[in-house]
């Protein structure tokens, strides 16, 4: 008894503190009066590009992909589209309808995605969260995302995510997002 004991506590310390918690452990309020300021409206406005990887459980790489994308705002209201070539030769396309309100909130819908996508931007960063439906490739699975957005000085944003599926992290993405000329 006294053993399980010991086991599950362990279990639960390494759920909680293990591989990724600090991704968990970020909070929106650590960016507030960061500079650069982040508006998506701004930032994720025009022709842009995207390279990325996606990593599995393990933290192998998973994935790799360009995506070239294009967002359209009219004040607080815009959609973004995007265009993605992963190194497979798969193609993806999504297109994202979002509103940002005064106050920094964001929600939104995407074809993919079951439900709405709901954040927050404040001072150099953004979070998002919403759950998302793979491909019928991918295994069709519906999973938890958390998406962090960080403003460089240079105007590029960086992105990382966690994928979840019943609260285990499965997949993890690092990406840079980046005006074109």
């Amino acid at each position: 008894m006294k053993l399980l004991l010991v086991f599950a506590v362990l279990l639960v310390v390494v759920l909680l503190w293990g591989p990724g918690s600090g991704f968990r452990l970020n909070r929106l309020q650590d960016f507030a009066g960061t500079s650069p300021k982040l508006d998506i409206r701004e930032a994720m406005a025009g022709r842009m590009i995207s390279e990325g990887v996606i990593y599995g459980p393990s933290g192998k790489v998973a994935s790799r992909f360009v995506a070239e994308m294009q967002g359209d705002w009219t004040g607080n209201s815009g959609e973004i589209g995007e265009s993605f070539v992963y190194d497979t030769g798969n193609t993806q396309e999504r297109r994202w309808t979002l509103t940002v309100s005064d106050d920094g909130k964001i929600t939104g819908t995407a074809p993919d995605i079951v439900g709405k996508v709901e954040g927050q931007q404040m001072g150099s960063a953004a979070r998002l969260t919403y759950r998302i439906r793979l491909t019928e490739e991918a295994g069709g699975h519906v999973l938890s995302v958390t998406d962090w957005l960080y403003l460089m000085d240079n105007g590029t944003l960086m992105n990382r995510s966690q994928m979840r599926k019943f609260g285990i992290t499965v997949a993890e993405l690092i990406a840079t997002i980046r005006p074109v000329e």
